[in-house]
């Protein structure tokens, strides 16, 4: 599998955010995209998620499934956590993994495997601000997708919930799958590629 860009645009608002930016990221490989503030970091995961125009420019995935999009076969983790304050854990979980095609018997190991398991019935409007983060990163153990698309993963997260999510990360690549993760900071993916970019004049 192979994920690819060339001369990608993105203007957003009349704005040009960045422009002729290009990469490739092959299964087993991580991509890191740095940069400052406003630089575009955000809508270029948004862009390969399918959820910014593309204003220039391609984005192409080779080895994929033919019959699914590209947004289709990825996990986008985002700023915000996306979750029913009312529903508990375990039920906000269950809806995610429903709606992204997988299956709930995936659900119990996926609450483990972000420690939340002993939380699970309690409703997600008691969770902490690193609690709401580690339920939303469990919709990647919970539901497998080959392209996860990372906006600042370890955000509000502790020193122990980075090093599981680091350690999900490479499990990941190392089964063939493959990272797009926005980050202004080391996510612990010794050996990741770089792709930097400049804030726009």
């Amino acid at each position: 599998m192979r994920l690819s860009a060339q001369s990608l645009t993105c203007v957003r608002g009349g704005r040009t955010v960045f422009d002729h930016i290009a990469f490739a990221v092959a299964g087993g490989e991580a991509l890191c995209v740095t940069g400052p503030n406003g630089a575009g970091k955000s809508s270029l995961l948004r862009q390969i998620a399918g959820l910014v125009r593309i204003a220039g420019g391609a984005i192409v995935l080779e080895g994929g499934d033919p019959e699914l999009s590209i947004a289709e076969q990825a996990h986008y983790l985002g700023h915000l956590d996306a979750l029913k304050t009312s529903l508990t854990v375990r039920e906000n979980l269950s809806f995610w993994v429903r709606f992204l095609g997988g299956a709930d018997d995936g659900v119990e190991a996926a609450l483990t495997a972000v420690d939340l398991a002993d939380l699970a019935d309690l409703p997600a409007g008691y969770l902490s601000a690193g609690q709401r983060r580690r339920l939303s990163i469990a919709r990647l153990a919970a539901v497998m997708r080959p392209i996860w698309l990372l906006d600042e993963p370890t955000s509000a997260l502790d020193t122990l919930a980075q090093a599981r999510i680091a350690t999900m990360m490479r499990t990941h690549l190392e089964g063939g799958g493959l990272i797009v993760a926005a980050t202004h900071g080391p996510i612990g993916l010794d050996g990741a590629r770089e792709l930097q970019l400049s804030a726009a004049a």
